[in-house]
């Protein structure tokens, strides 16, 4: 961990503004007096808004795409609803296969990333309290300091488990550079806390700027108490309510509601507003998004990117698994199987595959190769489906719970769930979850906090230990984690593996 971690006392000093660029260059470890150092750069308050901008910035390092695919796609491989065309890209493959190990350089980069936002946020924390400025602005930095912690916290603590748990800067001479692995309960009551800080921070409701905002630090609050009802903890109905609580104080507040078109889910125009309340920030020519070369299928030619890599499409068996009139599967609302040729749009061409039209940019394709879309980390669609499941296990189907769910059918043109029990209405929710949330990086989170997978051919969920694939491997207990990078059990003795890496 020590390359990770070694950066974390200038970190802060990159001043990042309003799109989050990244890096800071090598002039900062020169010995010149004139350069910002920790001990004598929080003195202002535009010192404490880069300091908060740096650490949005490890958000993007998990998105992207190309030739060697990108890390997001890690969590959709790992779900068995996802295939490729991309043979150079082996992480995805071994993912995919069932045959992962600790080199996979996606796992590094959602280990790295996340401990560099981590590190950015300790200091943040530290040291903006010390800042003579407005209170209120101080405040609400915090509470994005806060709560940002939490979610980079959240990512590892599911994907990896055990790990480190660092809540204060480090230096090289640290003794704590080389920590150990905290236990898992230890690390969500730290989530809690951070976000139970952020949430009496006093920040607005909503942003249209992308920062942390109130519904988001609900609405992750309330994902974490359902997760946490769940496996691997089993706390049960008291965080069951705990998150429906949570969510439907987003649903009562009145800010957010679903888009009436599946189109404005990918339209740069809807970012950070309707139903989109916490996004990853880009920016066509200054910071473009980068996964559009990946979601496109291999050189068919209908994309103006000279890059076509079909790195990530989904299953046929999967989406072809929708409920009959589904209007999700219907061609180009979250998939797509023809598209116009670059070469002569009055021409279309067939696919051959289910390609991701949710994270599509038109405009990119069609012109200008340069994405202006941001990524989607919290949508009011799945705060109504975390409402929905967390109030039913709460205390049964009831109609708060209803309305929710049958919102999101509603709007994929489905009819509204009535008359079911506890246990029916609890696999409706889960399909829901599993149809509605599709390459957004919620399944397999979903499946091994339920312990449950989805079988695409009888449509029907079965244990996750065990559950076959639709192309053949069959999961181990081992893949309810991602193993810890090689690279930090190298650089850190007392850090121990994974079971079964």
């Amino acid at each position: 961990m020590k390359h990770i971690l070694k950066s974390t006392g200038r970190i802060a000093l990159c001043s990042v503004m309003m799109l989050w660029a990244t890096g800071c260059n090598d002039f900062l470890d020169e010995t010149d007096p004139s350069n910002f150092t920790k001990e004598n750069y929080f003195t202002k308050p535009a010192h404490a808004e880069s300091a908060v901008n740096s650490i949005y910035d490890a958000l993007k390092s998990t998105t992207g795409g190309g030739f060697g695919g990108a890390p997001w796609m890690m969590l959709e491989f790992a779900t068995g609803l996802a295939n490729t065309e991309l043979g150079q890209a082996q992480n995805s493959i071994f993912v995919r296969n069932l045959v992962n190990n600790s080199d996979n350089g996606y796992g590094v980069t959602y280990w790295q990333s996340a401990y560099r936002g981590i590190g950015n946020a300790n200091l943040a924390i530290e040291k903006i309290p010390g800042i003579t400025m407005d209170e209120t602005a101080k405040a609400k930095f915090m509470g994005q300091a806060h709560f940002l912690r939490a979610w980079y916290y959240y990512n590892l603590v599911r994907i990896f488990g055990k790990v480190p748990l660092i809540t204060t800067s480090i230096e090289l001479t640290s003794e704590a550079l080389y920590p150990e692995q905290a236990e898992v309960e230890a690390i969500y009551n730290q989530i809690v806390a951070d976000l139970k800080a952020a949430e009496a921070s006093g920040l607005p409701w909503t942003d249209k700027t992308g920062r942390v905002n109130m519904a988001a630090v609900k609405s992750v609050l309330a994902d974490v108490y359902l997760t946490m009802a769940g496996y691997p903890l089993q706390k049960g109905a008291e965080y069951y309510k705990n998150a429906a609580d949570k969510a439907k104080e987003v649903i009562d507040s009145k800010q957010y509601s679903l888009f009436t078109s599946y189109n404005d889910l990918h339209d740069p125009a809807k970012k950070n507003i309707g139903e989109n309340i916490f996004m990853v920030q880009f920016a066509a020519f200054l910071q473009p998004s980068g996964w559009q070369s990946s979601i496109i299928p291999y050189n068919q030619g209908i994309s103006a990117y000279s890059d076509e890599t079909g790195a990530i499409f989904a299953n046929k068996e999967f989406v072809e698994s929708y409920e009959t009139g589904d209007k999700r599967v219907k061609e180009k609302e979250f998939y797509y199987k023809t598209y116009t040729l670059s070469s002569d749009r009055s021409k279309t061409v067939d696919l051959g595959g289910y390609y991701i039209y949710k994270h599509f940019d038109t405009a990119a394709h069609l012109t200008t190769t340069s994405s202006d879309l941001n990524w989607s980390l919290i949508r009011y669609a799945d705060v109504l489906l975390i409402f929905a499941e967390a109030s039913n296990e709460a205390q049964g189907p009831n109609e708060a719970a209803y309305e929710a769910v049958n919102l999101v059918r509603k709007r994929a043109e489905l009819a509204p769930l009535t008359g079911l029990n506890q246990q029916t209405f609890r696999t409706a929710v889960m399909k829901e979850r599993i149809y509605e949330l599709s390459f957004e990086n919620r399944t397999w989170f979903d499946m091994v906090r339920w312990r449950k997978a989805f079988n695409v051919n009888t449509k029907q969920f079965e244990d996750y230990v065990g559950h076959k694939f639709s192309y053949g491997p069959v999961i181990k207990e081992r893949e309810l984690l991602f193993p810890i990078p090689t690279s930090e059990i190298r650089n850190n003795k007392k850090l121990t593996q994974n079971k079964g890496y």
